[in-house]
């Protein structure tokens, strides 16, 4: 059984405790690898390395930093195939979504930051005859970024990317439940010349390897994707150190459709935001909420378009949701349909598993599930879910569509459907989300910012967001 190893100064080594955790393949529902359960012995000598690289590194010109993660954008493309499938294996997503999303994006995050560094600016402010201005960005030094599970090289690449693009020295940590892509890309950083010590990977769980790097009083800042309970805690140890801190956390997004929405494009495009990556993606619109004039039609429309959704093997073509990511999260999801049931709930379609035969019989398939008949302050309607299911409600004004979208603790995202331009607008700028899509869903620009309101999150990445959060700006003043 191959054993993943950790990227310390340069090289792959085993956990300093001897110790492994199990990595299950989601759609087989077993262990096919093993990963180091590290700890603070091997977050010390990561940040030991990061702390040793970081003069050579910061030092070198945007020119040469972005040649060096130039080659590895390139080394991912190169590879990926080899990437999008231990992608799908390690995470249950359908290969073909591994491969058009997961990991051209990581190929492009390294591509946009290593070359965002040759055209960024400082501000320079001419007072005139009384002198000028100017800020100085300069790289932080170590700093920690945390991923999650749901798109694993993906979010990994785009915490470090701009961290390394930024001039600073990286100690990362991907989810122990999707650990091997990272793995892999420790390999290829290292047959793309990575200076030792610039990038350092650790794996193991939270309390282990994580909060090691959030206490760490040589870790900088913190860029963490991962669950509002979780953020909560690195926020509680970090900012009494006086951390930085990025947190994108969890989200219960509104999807919005008026009565004159554009109806075939809104009804293939909200499928897809519903159960794109068995729901697993924070931007998915799982509360569905639509005007009533129509109600009962897209109800009827989409539930049709649900049930033709094929659950099945990761691999096969004919797969278009995989497995979702764990038991414990398998479990987690069919509670929560559980629950909409002992609170009033109808289950229009889905709610259960998808058996599977052969070597796939144990793996975690669930159906797509639709809902309706619940309260808006539910909660089921209230809280993240983070899979397969969504629910429907139906509203009758602008007022009250608002007061419902904007009812939970989270702020993440919306989608609004209408063709009316005046509308679009005004809803756009009332609903409290970090990011609104009007008539598309996950339609992204890396130039723009990503981030979330209230519960939802600390910060924003994206673009030059992320490049400037791992920075220490600072103004200079000179007068004549």
């Amino acid at each position: 059984m191959k054993k993943l190893l950790n990227y310390i100064n340069g090289e792959l080594k085993a956990p300093a405790g001897g110790k492994y955790l199990d990595n299950y393949d989601p759609s087989r529902g077993k262990v096919y690898s093993l990963i180091p359960d590290s700890g603070p012995e091997d977050v010390e000598e990561a940040v030991k390395a990061a702390q040793a690289a970081f003069g050579e590194w910061s030092t070198k010109t945007a020119k040469e930093r972005s040649e060096i993660m130039m080659r590895v954008s390139q080394l991912i493309d190169k590879n990926r195939e080899h990437l999008a499938k231990a992608e799908s294996l390690d995470n249950g997503k359908p290969l073909k979504l591994a491969r058009t999303v997961d990991i051209p994006r990581a190929r492009d995050n390294f591509a946009f930051f290593a070359t965002a560094i040759l055209h960024d600016e400082d501000p320079f402010y001419n007072m005139g005859t009384a002198g000028f201005n100017y800020t100085l960005r300069q790289p932080i030094g170590t700093v920690g970024c945390i991923s999650p599970w749901n798109l694993p090289l993906y979010l990994f690449t785009w915490k470090i990317a701009p961290a390394l693009a930024a001039g600073n020295c990286v100690v990362a940590k991907p989810s122990e439940v999707t650990p091997m892509t990272a793995f892999l890309l420790s390999e290829l950083c290292i047959e793309a010349g990575m200076p030792a010590g610039v990038l350092n990977i650790v794996h193991g769980t939270g309390p282990g390897a994580g909060q090691a790097m959030v206490e760490h009083p040589g870790v900088k800042a913190i860029s963490f994707t991962g669950g509002t309970k979780t953020g909560e805690h690195i926020a509680r140890t970090a900012a009494p150190m006086f951390k930085k801190l990025s947190l994108e956390l969890g989200g219960k997004n509104p999807n919005i459709i008026f009565a004159d929405c554009d109806f075939e494009k809104t009804l293939s495009t909200s499928v897809l935001s519903s159960f794109a990556n068995q729901g697993q993606i924070c931007l998915c619109g799982s509360r569905i909420f639509i005007e009533r004039p129509i109600y009962e039609k897209f109800r009827d429309a989409f539930v049709e378009k649900v049930k033709k959704l094929q659950v099945g093997p990761p691999l096969e073509e004919s797969s278009k949701m995989g497995a979702v990511v764990s038991k414990p999260h398998m479990d987690k999801v069919l509670s929560y349909v559980e629950l909409a049931r002992e609170e009033g709930g109808t289950v229009l379609y889905g709610g259960e598993r998808v058996p599977q035969a052969g070597e796939f019989s144990e793996g975690y398939y669930l159906q797509p599930t639709v809902i309706e008949g619940l309260s808006y302050d539910c909660r089921t309607n209230q809280e993240e879910i983070f899979g397969p299911v969504v629910t429907l409600t139906p509203f009758d004004t602008e007022e009250e569509v608002l007061r419902m979208a904007n009812s939970t603790n989270y702020g993440l995202a919306a989608t609004i459907w209408t063709q009316n331009l005046n509308r679009a607008h005004r809803v756009a700028s009332e609903v409290q989300s970090g990011i609104i899509w009007i008539n598309c869903w996950l339609v992204r620009d890396l130039r723009t910012l990503f981030g979330g309101m209230k519960a939802s999150g600390v910060g924003r990445e994206g673009g030059y967001e992320a490049l400037h959060f791992f920075t220490e700006p600072k103004n200079v003043c000179l007068q004549y």
